[in-house]
């Protein structure tokens, strides 16, 4: 069995596969100030839950945009599991061409959601991460990881309003009835949620038309249930995209950490 850690700035998402099979997922919180022993505690509570016997997992894979944890769980690898983890990075085979001018600044987790989407659907296709950040990748008809476009998350665009705006209250990041609010709430509800839909559907209208090709659009991410649920242009819906790209990655890489 195969422990997959997606080490996000708010969550950290893990993943066990059981040979190709994702036998389960759940989320832990990304705190730089939790020590190893506390994770490690949480983990294996956690597991023992959904009846897994932790001896069981003999690899682990990780892929982080946090530094600080990333070695947190490395340590946590070695003492829950005795192996040493493949962490997604330089010098670790992704199966991902990256077409950029600069391919070290690409993202771990923009590249393995890559690998993953091609992996399911072939190209060429665009995956719409909506995390902490919504994240355009966009994958050729080969593979290749042409570039990628940022725009600001569904949570921390509406945080931004609220902070920004002291007569506007908080409220629950989900669709009104209608586009068009009868009060407040639900008026701040219409704006951010099918605001941001249609960013997402005229950003993915741009890329189409600037490349040439159509193809496929995946909706992955911690709010893609919210956020890519009012999306037209969506075809499938992969909330455990990266977890599939790190399962990829360890399979390309395992021979390398047994050496």
């Amino acid at each position: 069995m195969l422990a997959a850690f997606d080490i996000g700035n708010a969550q950290v998402t893990v993943g066990v596969f059981d040979g190709e099979r994702l036998a389960t997922s759940f989320h832990l919180a990304s705190d730089v100030h939790r020590p190893a022993e506390e994770y490690a505690l949480l983990l294996g509570g956690l597991l023992t839950s959904e009846g897994l016997d932790r001896s069981a997992v003999t690899g682990a894979a990780i892929g982080s945009v946090v530094p600080p944890l990333t070695e947190r769980f490395s340590d946590v690898c070695a003492r829950l599991f005795g192996c040493k983890a493949i962490v997604a990075g330089a010098g670790t085979r992704t199966g991902v061409h990256v077409a950029t001018h600069n391919p070290r600044e690409v993202g771990t987790d923009r590249i393995l959601n890559a690998a993953a989407a091609f992996h399911l659907y072939g190209g060429p296709l665009i995956v719409v991460d909506f995390g902490t950040a919504t994240s355009f990748d966009i994958v050729g008809p080969d593979g290749a990881y042409l570039g990628s476009a940022t725009a600001p998350g569904l949570a921390v665009g509406a945080e931004a309003l609220f902070a920004a705006a002291s007569g506007l209250h908080r409220v629950d990041l989900c669709a009104p009835r209608s586009v068009v609010g009868k009060d407040a709430a639900t008026a701040l509800q219409a704006g951010i949620v099918f605001g941001h839909a249609a960013l997402v559907e005229g950003m993915v209208a741009r890329i189409r038309s600037e490349t040439g090709f159509g193809g496929q659009v995946i909706a992955t991410g911690e709010h893609a249930a919210v956020g890519a649920g009012h999306v037209r242009c969506v075809d499938h819906m992969e909330p455990n995209l990266t977890l599939l790209g790190l399962r990829l990655m360890y399979d390309l890489n395992r021979e390398d950490a047994r050496s």
